[in-house]
């Protein structure tokens, strides 16, 4: 390092941000040093560093699919954030299993990392093995961790009660739910279908239980599926809310198999505003959670967490915007 400053004409201190992506280095100065760390053939070594600082400036994110736009999105915003604050993000697929997601924290440990973000679908916020993870973890998720870890969460009723308020606001008077299978514990499911009912409840409403549509998976085939069965109960929808924009787009595919228009014969929301919700024909009207500062927090807490492990675990709730496109205009 000291080489390197010699040849940039800079202290070691600078040529130590550049290395570490700190702020407070001028443009042409960072240049001046990368330069120069190119020049000489400098390496940091990680190993060292890390037997020093006992650090190795590296986050897990462990999410259940990586394959699905909703986790890839999160991912990105996770990098993006992490790397404002000098942290390297490794990424892990759990399966949305419980096992899959302890595994998870046991890798993060054995691999050094400095702290975990983890997207649980599977694992019990009760279970003993998670309460005793004596490490920086950020959970992110639909469960109630009872003050005991840090928490990220979405916005699944308020959300579900606002998408399904606005197709009863455009007119719709039987408005269907496609969701999971499973009423049963905390999950995205139960949260966001008690938005749906919440909406109903508000008006004054009951909405029919044959209106609750099940999918055989949380993708577009299962969608689809939930979509062929709707069009053909014969119930006179004229509204569908989606558990998610994946299931919704299999929704819009189904619902065209069967010779339905959106929104003409059926208006249509759903819930993440992934990246290809405003591109879909029609575009998607849906939930859209402040996903950069759903990412921006649990970066903020888990990096907190590494420096001050005593501080008091805190709950945090992402602000929302409903889309309003033409799938329900």
């Amino acid at each position: 390092m000291s080489d390197v400053a010699r040849l940039a004409g800079v202290s070691t201190m600078t040529v130590s941000n550049v290395v570490n992506n700190r702020p407070g280095v001028s443009g042409p100065v960072r240049t001046r040093v990368q330069e120069a760390i190119r020049q000489s053939g400098y390496r940091v070594n990680t190993s060292a560093r890390t037997l020093r600082s006992g650090r190795t400036g590296v986050i897990g994110l462990a999410v259940p699919e990586i394959g699905r736009s909703y986790f890839g999105l999160l991912a990105a915003h996770v990098i993006e954030q992490a790397g404002r604050l000098g942290f390297h993000v490794a990424v892990e697929q759990t399966g949305a299993a419980a096992d899959g997601e302890l595994d998870a924290i046991a890798h993060s440990h054995t691999l050094h990392f400095d702290g975990l973000i983890l997207s649980a679908v599977g694992l019990d916020s009760r279970d003993r093995r998670l309460a005793e993870a004596d490490y920086p973890i950020v959970m992110l998720g639909e469960q109630d961790y009872g003050g005991r870890l840090d928490h990220v969460a979405m916005p699944n009723e308020e959300g579900t009660r606002a998408a399904t308020a606005h197709l009863i606001e455009r007119g719709c008077r039987r408005v269907a739910v496609v969701t999971g299978g499973a009423l049963e514990g905390v999950n995205v499911v139960t949260r966001r279908y008690q938005g749906y009912l919440a909406a109903h409840a508000d008006r004054g409403l009951t909405p029919d239980p044959a209106l609750r549509f099940a999918v055989t998976a949380m993708s577009p085939e299962g969608g689809r599926d939930a979509a062929h069965r709707l069009a053909d109960s014969g119930l006179a929808i004229d509204g569908v809310v989606c558990v998610t924009d994946t299931v919704a787009q299999g929704v819009l595919r189904g619902l065209a198999d069967r010779g339905l228009r959106v929104p003409d014969d059926i208006r249509l929301v759903g819930y993440d505003d992934i990246p290809e919700a405003a591109m879909m024909v029609p575009s998607l009207s849906t939930v859209a959670p402040d996903h950069r500062w759903m990412a921006a927090t649990a970066v903020e807490l888990v990096v907190g967490r590494i420096h001050d492990g005593g501080r008091p675990a805190s709950e945090h709730v992402a602000p929302f915007e409903l889309m309003a496109r033409e799938s329900t205009r």
